[in-house]
C-alpha cells in the first residue's frame, strides 16, 4: 500500500525562462502535492528547491524529474524522506553587514560571533553593491530576552570595530517593516560640516567655535551653554551671511537618494537640528520634508545679535520634537527612526523605535541601536532592509538613476 513520502527536489544550473514550469510539469501528478518552494539566483546561477509529498512511486518521480531537467540543461537532485516542518519560523533578528569591501574573513568572524551568541543564520542575501557592499543575514537567536538581545548587539558591535565593517542589528518580523517616520539631525548627518562653524568663519572665529562644538558633541559640556557661547561670537554679522551659508550647504553623499526613496515608501521625513532654521529652511523645502525643528537666530535691523529666539533645541528638546512629529502624523513612537551623530542626539535616538548613529561620536554609538561609519547616508536604507536594486529600479523609472564614481582612496 502506498504511503506519503516527502521528497526534496533541488535544481541547479544557469537561470533562464521556463525552468520552473518544466519542473512543475514533471511533478504534475494527482498523487503529488507541493509543500514549499524556494529559489535564489546568484550571478545567473539558479538554485531552486521544491518540497513535495508523493503518495506513489518515488523512484519513477525521480526518473521523470531528472530526465525533464536534463532536457533544458539543468541538474536535478532528488532526496526522499526529508522531514517536513510544520511551518517556517520567523527570524528573530536582521543583521546587516556593510563594508568596502566585505571580506570572506570578516564574514567568517561574523558567523562565529553569531554562533557564540546562540544565533543561527537562516538566510543571507546581498542588499547593496554601491556605495558599499551590504549583506543581510536573517538569524534566529535561541534567547530573545532583553539581556540576550543586548549581549548580541554588544558582541557584534565590538567585532565590527576590529574587522573594518559596520554591523547593524535589528529585530526581525513585522516590527522591522513597520517603520513609517524618520528624523535626521542636520549638521554632519544630513549635510556635511557644521553650520555654526560656517557662520563663524565669516566672523573670523571658526577655530574657537569648532573647539566648543566638538566638546559639546562629545558630551563634555551642556549643549545649551555651548550654543549660547558660539552664537555670541556671531554678534554684529550682517544677516546676509545666512543666505551665503545656506547656498554653501553640501548634502552628505546619498542624502537625496535616501529621502527620495523613503518618501516613495510612504515615510514621513523630517529634520530636528540644534542648528538654525533660517539656514536649513531652503534645504528642507528642496527635499520636501514634512517637519523641521531648529533654533532661530535673532536678527535686529539686518544684523545678528548673537542670541537665539525662543527655546533652545537641545538634547531633551530633540526627543520632544520627535514625539511631536510622530503625534502630528499619528505614528506610534515604535514605528519611528532617528539618525544623528552627536551627544545632543542621544535622547532623540533613545526615544525612537530605531536609533541609528551615523559617523557618530563614541557617546552616541554606545547608546544607539545600531551604527553606520561609512560616509554615505543611503547606508541607512540598507539597515532598513531596502536593497540597492530596489532603489535603482525606482530611480530608473523616474529618470533619476546615476552612480557617482567613488574615491576609494580617500
Amino acid at each position: 500500500m502506498a504511503s506519503d513520502t516527502t521528497v526534496l527536489v533541488t535544481v541547479t544550473g544557469p537561470d533562464h525562462p521556463g525552468v520552473t514550469s518544466v519542473l512543475v510539469a514533471a511533478l504534475t501528478r494527482p498523487e503529488v502535492d507541493l509543500l514549499d518552494v524556494e529559489q535564489v539566483v546568484i550571478r545567473g546561477r539558479l538554485t531552486l528547491g521544491v518540497l513535495v509529498v508523493c503518495r506513489h512511486d518515488t523512484e519513477a518521480l525521480q526518473d521523470e524529474v531528472e530526465a525533464a531537467m536534463a532536457t533544458i540543461g539543468m541538474h536535478a537532485e532528488v532526496q526522499t524522506g526529508v522531514a517536513a516542518s510544520s511551518g517556517r519560523a520567523v527570524s528573530t533578528h536582521a543583521v546587516v553587514v556593510l563594508g568596502s569591501p566585505v571580506t570572506a574573513k570578516a564574514m567568517r568572524s561574523v558567523g562565529r560571533a553569531l554562533a557564540a551568541q546562540g544565533a543561527n543564520i537562516d538566510s543571507i542575501r546581498g542588499v547593496a553593491d554601491y556605495p558599499v557592499t551590504g549583506l543581510e543575514l536573517m538569524v534566529t537567536a535561541a534567547d530573545t530576552g532583553l539581556d540576550a538581545d543586548t549581549a548580541l548587539r554588544k558582541a557584534l558591535a565590538e567585532l565590527a570595530a576590529g574587522i573594518d565593517v559596520d554591523i547593524a542589528v535589528e529585530r526581525g518580523g513585522l516590527a522591522r517593516r513597520s517603520k513609517r517616520l524618520i528624523v535626521f539631525d542636520v549638521d554632519s548627518t544630513l549635510v556635511q560640516g557644521e553650520v555654526i562653524e560656517m557662520l563663524a568663519a565669516h566672523a573670523g572665529v571658526e577655530d574657537k567655535v569648532r573647539a566648543v562644538t566638538e566638546a559639546a558633541m562629545r558630551g563634555e559640556i551642556d549643549f545649551a551653554e555651548s550654543l549660547e557661547q558660539r552664537v555670541a561670537t556671531l554678534a554684529g554679522l550682517p544677516a546676509t551671511v545666512i543666505d551665503e551659508v545656506a547656498d554653501q550647504l553640501e548634502l552628505t553623499p546619498g542624502a537625496r537618494t535616501t529621502i527620495r526613496t523613503l518618501r516613495r515608501l510612504g515615510f514621513r521625513c523630517g529634520v530636528v537640528s540644534g542648528g538654525f532654521r533660517q539656514v536649513i529652511d531652503g534645504l528642507a523645502h528642496d527635499l520636501e520634508l514634512d517637519f523641521v525643528r531648529a533654533n532661530t537666530l535673532e536678527i535686529v535691523d539686518g544684523t545678528l545679535t548673537g542670541r537665539v529666539v525662543g527655546d533652545i533645541v537641545d538634547r531633551a528638546a530633540k526627543a520632544r520634537a520627535l514625539r511631536e512629529f510622530a503625534d502630528d502624523f499619528g505614528v506610534p513612537i515604535e514605528q519611528t527612526v532617528a539618525v544623528g551623530d552627536g551627544a545632543n542626539d542621544i535622547d532623540m535616538l533613545g526615544a525612537a523605535g530605531l536609533g541609528i548613529a551615523f559617523n557618530a561620536k563614541p557617546a552616541l554609538r554606545e547608546v544607539a541601536d545600531t551604527a553606520v561609519s561609512y560616509p554615505y547616508l543611503d547606508a541607512v536604507l540598507f539597515v532598513l532592509g531596502v536593497t540597492r536594486d530596489e532603489v535603482e529600479a525606482a530611480d530608473r523609472v523616474d529618470g533619476t538613476l546615476r552612480r557617482v564614481p567613488l574615491d576609494r582612496g580617500a
